[in-house]
This record gives structure tokens, C-alpha cells and sequence, in this order.
């Protein structure tokens, strides 16, 4: 395909623009990648990668020393890290070719060549989106295999036969799909499905970087789910697929199986304001969380007679799901502080549904930590939206669970222990299993409800058989002597 140019002015970075115009070594350099792909959809662009042409690289590296700092991080892949003065950093690449030659991410052979064609060059990249090319001289998009239409009228496409050498790049379209509403064209998606076998060839944390892409750049999740399933990768991961033809009651859930009732529980929560404000790790955890909350489905769904007539009911099935979600969690590599923030909010997503004492809202509280009941109401909200063509209407139980957590001061943390080890210290108790002991019994107490400031557990102390007999005496926080180390 011949190269297509077309005029577009793409504003760069101040210290960049300076760069390429100043720098005699980069009268052939293209801004290429993601953040061409990005400006044209008007999004943020959040690293600018440039290619360069005719230089070799020891050149092309002496070359940019006088802009500012340069390190050869990236020597093996032909790409020199430069950062200006002002901080921000850029690489700049050579063109290359990779060849195949063993299984896995690492069994490339890559050659650089900096009289590589354009074609030839952007013809390794894997979708026409990403195989886009900026000539800041001339203010033009390089379109060398059909991206600027792709790009318009929303197609995800491979650009080359070279696609299958890599599977990761069917996790990548997967992320692409749901981050951009795509849809895949017919000839990727049957090109996918050539290489479903290719998938043990990944390494985990290359997985879990495409998962979490999804998971937190999202506009639409369920094109990605829906790719996954498309492409048959879908089986990769046993506990989504198994959603798929799991029955739900039509009274609930009109909308259908459970893997439809997810798609849309992911579709709402990238809706609802508070995901999109949310920092990254929570957008992560939050989304995964939606994803995994029915996983115990399939297990426990059944029919019974309730209220005179056959119903499709999961008892359990929230319970359940929490060692599923773990058992996903693990499959992808995702680290224990994603896991411990995930496995809470799928074991207690029906929450609401429970009555809600002061005394249920701290234990509950308790349970999530690390994660919060803030985060779980964001989690069961999109539970509540996800299911048309019902009413897209939070429930008032979440409301009102949420309003009374904040009422606590519970909704943005566990309760934290009033009676601590040092307290017992001061009252004349020595380091050791007794003083861990009775904090816990104090902490217990607390969360029943039997006390709710320092006062109040000294006061349940002086009462406890096991307690130091100095306790007795003291009636008020202000009493405690000062903590001493023991002799």
C-alpha cells in the first residue's frame, strides 16, 4: 500500500517542537504510535514516541546529547530515551524489522534500518490505529495501510500477516476494543481465533497489563468481553466463559444470561461519575470487581418454588464468588493489593440487601478493608444499572447503607481499634500474647457496639476478668499514666 498524506496540524510539546526543528539529525523523524492514534481522537496524549530515518544510532544519539539528557535504556530495541530540561521524556526510535524465531515474547530477532520504507517500517505494527505517522515539517498524517479510515469510522483491523507472531496483540485489541468502542473487523477476528493455542506463550504480567488497560481505560468493557468471546480467547478464561447461558429470572434480570448482566454492569460503571473521577487503582479494582461478581453463578443457580411459582434463584452465589475472583486474579498476576481490594467487594456485593444496623455497617466496613463502603456502593450500583431494560434506578438501599456509613464515618475506611496494646502497657500489663489478646476481645466489643470512644473502652476494661488490676481505677482517657517500657 502506497503511503496516503494528509494534511492535519498535530500541536506537540514546546520542547519537542524546539527538538525536532532544531536538531539537523531529525530532518526524517515521524511522530508515531499511540499518541498520533490519540490526538486525532482529540484524547490526552501522555507520551509522544518519535522515529528517525537515515541516522544510524550511535549518531543519532551523539546527536541529541545537546538537548538534553540521554540514556540507552532501551539499546537493545534501537530506542534512546531523551529528557529535556523541562523533565518530560521522549523516546526516539530506529526503524526496525522482527522476525519470529522462537515461542514467546522473547523469541524475536529484531534488525535495524534506518532506509527502512515506511510501509516496511509500520507494517510490523499491529493494528492500522497504531500504525499511523505525523511529519511535523510538512504538518501531515503518513497513512501507509488505512488507519485514518479505520480510525473514523471506528474498525479495529491487523495490519499485516506479521500480527500472528505476537498473541499478545489479541489481549491488546481486546483493551483497544472496550477503550475506544470499536468494532473488529471479520478478517482480525478470524485471525485471532488462528492462534488461540498461542496464549500459554504469554507471560502473566504481560496479561495482567492488558487486563488492567481494560479495566481502567474502558469506554465501553463490554467490546472488549465481547471480542474476547468472538475470537474464541473467551476460554482462556474459564470463570467468564462459564457465564455465558447461565439462566437468571426474567422478573430481575429481563436483560438475559449472566455474561450479558455483566457486560452491562461493566458498560454502567465506566457511566457513573465517581469511576471516571476515581484515581487509577480504584478504577482497576472497581471494574475487575464488576467483572468477577458472579462468578459463583453457573455453580449455584437452580430453580425453586418461592411465592407460589418456579423461580430461577443463586443462593450463595456472592459468598462463593470471592475464591473464584481470587482464582481469576491469580490466573492474570495481578498483585495481592488489587486481589485484597477485589475478593470483599465480590463476597459482599449484596450488601444492601441485608438489614443494616450500626452494628452490621462496622463489621461490614471491617470485612472490606482495604477496600471501603464507598467503593462497594460504586460496585453495587453498577450491579443495580446493569440489568435493561428495568429502570436505570439506584436502589434506595444503597443510598441509605451509604448515608448511614457516613453518618459512622465508616464510608472511607474500617473501624479503627480504640483500645490499643499501649493503653494495656500503661496500666502496668507486660509485652505478650494477654495484651494481644485482650485488644482483640476490646476490638470485638467495639464493633458489637459496646463502646464508641476511649472512654467507653476503659470503662468495658475495668469490667473484663482478664484486665490489669490498675484498670479498675482509671475512669477516663485522661487518667491513663504515660506508657513506660518495661524493666
Amino acid at each position: 500500500m502506497a503511503v496516503h498524506a494528509e494534511p492535519k496540524d498535530i500541536p506537540l510539546p514546546d520542547d519537542l517542537s524546539r527538538i525536532l526543528r532544531e536538531c539537523s539529525a531529525l530532518s526524517r523523524a515521524f511522530v508515531v504510535g499511540g499518541g498520533v492514534r490519540d490526538a486525532l481522537l482529540g484524547h490526552p496524549v501522555k507520551d509522544w514516541d518519535v522515529e528517525v530515518y537515515g541516522h544510524p544510532f550511535e549518531s543519532l544519539a551523539e546527536a541529541l546529547r545537546s538537548f538534553g539528557r540521554v540514556d540507552l535504556v532501551g539499546r537493545s530495541f534501537g530506542v534512546i530515551k531523551l529528557t529535556p530540561s523541562e523533565g518530560h521524556t521522549y523516546d526516539f526510535s530506529l526503524p526496525r524489522r522482527d522476525s519470529k524465531t522462537a515461542p514467546g515474547h522473547k523469541g524475536f530477532i529484531t534488525t535495524f534500518d534506518s532506509e527502512l520504507s515506511l510501509e516496511e517500517a509500520t507494517a510490523r505494527r499491529d493494528f492500522t490505529l497504531n500504525a499511523l505517522m505525523y511529519d511535523p515539517r510538512r504538518q501531515e498524517i503518513l497513512d501507509c495501510h488505512g488507519g485514518v479510515a479505520d480510525l473514523r469510522n471506528g474498525i479495529l483491523r491487523h495490519t499485516s500477516g506479521a500480527f500472528v507472531e505476537d498473541p499478545l496483540r489479541v489481549l491488546r485489541g481486546m483493551q483497544f476494543v472496550g477503550r475506544f468502542n470499536l468494532r473488529p473487523h471479520p478478517e482480525t477476528v478470524a485471525l485471532c481465533e488462528t492462534i488461540r493455542s498461542s496464549y500459554r506463550e504469554l507471560a502473566s504480567e504481560r496479561v495482567r497489563e492488558e487486563w488492567f488497560k481494560w479495566a481502567s481505560r474502558s469506554t465501553k468493557p463490554s467490546a472488549g468481553l465481547a471480542f474476547l468471546e468472538a475470537t474464541g480467547w473467551i476460554d482462556h478464561f474459564p470463570e467468564i466463559a462459564r457465564l455465558r447461558e447461565t439462566r437468571q429470572d426474567p422478573e430481575w434480570h429481563p436483560e438475559g444470561d449472566v455474561f450479558i448482566h455483566t457486560q452491562h454492569c461493566c458498560d454502567a460503571m465506566v457511566a457513573l461519575p465517581v469511576w471516571r473521577d476515581a484515581d487509577e487503582p480504584s478504577r482497576i479494582a472497581w471494574m475487575l470487581a464488576i467483572l468477577c461478581h458472579d462468578f459463583a453463578k453457573p455453580a449455584t443457580t437452580r430453580e425453586e418454588m418461592r411465592e407460589g411459582r418456579l423461580r430461577i434463584i443463586s443462593p450463595g452465589h456472592e459468598e462463593a464468588g470471592g475464591p473464584m475472583a481470587e482464582t481469576f486474579l491469580s490466573r492474570i498476576n495481578a498483585p495481592q493489593e488489587v486481589v485484597a481490594r477485589v475478593v470483599p467487594l465480590v463476597t459482599h456485593h449484596l450488601a444492601h440487601l441485608q438489614t443494616q444496623t450500626d452494628r452490621a455497617i462496622r463489621r461490614l466496613a471491617n470485612r472490606l478493608a482495604p477496600e471501603t463502603i464507598s467503593g462497594l456502593s460504586v460496585v453495587m450500583s453498577a450491579d443495580c444499572l446493569g440489568r435493561p431494560p428495568r429502570p436505570a434506578i439506584i436502589a434506595p438501599s444503597i443510598t441509605a447503607l451509604l448515608h448511614r456509613a457516613e453518618e459512622l464515618k465508616l464510608q472511607n475506611s474500617g473501624p479503627k481499634p480504640l483500645l490499643l496494646g499501649r493503653h494495656l502497657l500503661a496500666l502496668g500489663m507486660v509485652p505478650g500474647r494477654p495484651v494481644g489478646e485482650l485488644t482483640r476481645a476490646g476490638f470485638e466489643a467495639q464493633l458489637e457496639g459496646e463502646f464508641q470512644d476511649l472512654d467507653g473502652a476503659l470503662k468495658w476494661l475495668a469490667r473484663h476478668p482478664d484486665a490489669p488490676a490498675k484498670a479498675r481505677e482509671i475512669r477516663s482517657a485522661a487518667e491513663l499514666p504515660p506508657t513506660t517500657a518495661p524493666s
